[in-house]
């Protein structure tokens, strides 16, 4: 099988540029990121692995991954409030001194530095939770109404972070909808085992302590019990750490080859293709293709373009790289096989500054260094050290979703609706509860890169 390789890569060979001075003549193993879980405790080298499970060992490993071992999430001992801040600078500069403090204090106890981020859920707690919540209990009870549901309130959360969103979703049902909370089931389903002791040391010593909460240590993407019941799967800001692979098309026949990451002896990493034969990838190919018929790679160019660029001296053969969004194609393919009656609720980023640059749906791969985020230009860095996140096309993903979960049994449920963060919060949250005394709302002016995805 011939290997492929582009313009950057032609000119280092005609000018005899050595990518690492490993020897290139030691085999490599082909591995895949469950492999490195059970069998590697740092990260391995003369292997070769698809860009997925590259990043996703980069990101899960349990041993040397960056949510196992640098990140922490950003979680206020209390609730804002918002009505104290003049306005909406005057909250960032407070919650940017919180955030400092919080960073000198784990640099100062540690001697490795720590990544801390922010969500939503974390900042604007408990209204962003409360606006969720609002948003199920509406949709359950017009269910119950439609005759689409007559069972309890069955609720799967993905990736839950420190658990607040659990607590403020469960503390909403119990105050304002007391009989719907008394027959509502909450399932959290966390892959990081770190997380997962962490969700159940704060829901055990929660003043609020809920009895109808389960914490499922395991990946979704494992998921293989069937739910049959109606019930409601939430995902906040998950879909933007799941591993994408990459995919580059043939100049002349469109022809798609993926990239395998070679990790030399040394630690250097080298990209290399071969024709796509993964079945993921392929599948993940043929459905895009089947669900959004009028959709074409912007990787891929028009037939004019190509003719002039084959005219060019040394024109590479393969197209830009285009990272497609494998581990979320088989997100949405457990919702449609074990869950065919949930309901979706989904929020994530659908723009990023500072991404990995000439590529098409390019992460942020980012590191923090002196007190500052600093953002790469590959995806190819030291596994554990970096988050790797991703944007989300959620046209694409919509009629994907569609095409996938809204046929069959699930077709009465009705098609997705994609909606912006500010549409969502102003039919859902609470608004005078996040205001500013200036009239400024970071309910609606904060992450307003993020969209939600609602069934």
């Amino acid at each position: 099988m011939p290997t492929f390789k582009g313009y950057l890569e032609t000119l280092k060979e005609i000018m005899h540029m050595p990518l690492t001075t490993a020897d290139p003549e030691i085999p490599a193993r082909r591995v895949t990121a469950d492999y490195c879980a059970r069998h590697f405790k740092t990260p391995p080298r003369n292997v070769t692995m698809l860009t997925r499970d590259f990043i996703s060992d980069s990101l899960y490993n349990p041993a040397y991954g960056y949510f196992s071992k640098q990140a922490l999430i950003f979680s206020p001992q209390k609730g804002y409030n918002f009505g104290e801040f003049r306005d909406s600078a005057d909250f960032l500069s407070t919650m940017g001194r919180q955030y400092e403090e919080i960073e000198q204090e784990l640099d100062d106890v540690r001697s490795i530095p720590r990544q801390l981020w922010h969500t939503p859920t974390e900042i604007l707690k408990p209204w962003y939770g409360y606006s969720v919540a609002r948003h199920i209990a509406q949709q359950y009870a017009e269910d119950r109404k439609n005759g689409v549901h007559n069972g309890p309130l069955v609720i799967y959360e993905v990736g839950g972070g420190n658990g607040t969103l659990m607590l403020n979703i469960l503390d909403y049902l119990r105050e304002y909808e007391p009989d719907m909370y008394n027959q509502t089931e909450y399932n959290l389903i966390e892959i990081s085992p770190k997380l997962a002791r962490q969700q159940l040391s704060r829901h055990a010593s929660s003043s609020t302590l809920h009895g109808n909460a389960r914490i499922i240590n395991q990946s979704i993407l494992d998921w293989d019990k069937h739910e049959n019941r109606p019930c409601f799967v939430v995902a906040m800001e998950v879909i933007d750490n799941l591993a994408h692979d990459v995919v580059r098309y043939d100049y002349q026949t469109d022809t798609p080859y993926q990239a395998l990451v070679h990790v030399f002896d040394d630690g250097e990493f080298e990209e290399i293709y071969e024709q796509v034969y993964d079945p993921l990838i392929r599948e993940y190919l043929a459905t895009r293709a089947q669900a959004a018929k009028k959709y074409r790679s912007p990787a891929q160019s028009s037939r004019l373009y190509r003719k002039l660029r084959s005219q060019l001296p040394l024109a590479p053969n393969l197209t830009r790289a285009e990272f497609v969004p494998t581990h979320a194609f088989r997100f949405v393919q457990v919702l449609g096989k074990h869950f065919p009656r949930h309901r979706i609720v989904l929020s994530d980023f659908y723009k990023l500054p500072d991404t990995v640059p000439n590529a098409v749906s390019a992460p942020v791969v980012q590191t923090r260094f002196d007190g500052t985020m600093v953002p790469c230009t590959t995806y190819l860095v030291q596994p554990g050290w970096f988050d790797i996140f991703f944007p989300t096309d959620f046209e694409l993903l919509l009629q994907m979703y569609n095409h996938m979960c809204r046929t069959g049994a699930s077709a009465p449920l009705g098609p997705a609706r994609v909606c912006s963060q500010r549409e969502f919060a102003r039919k859902y949250a609470e608004l005078p509860k996040t205001a500013t005394r200036s009239g400024e709302n970071p309910m609606l002016d904060f992450y307003e890169n993020n969209k939600f995805l609602l069934s």
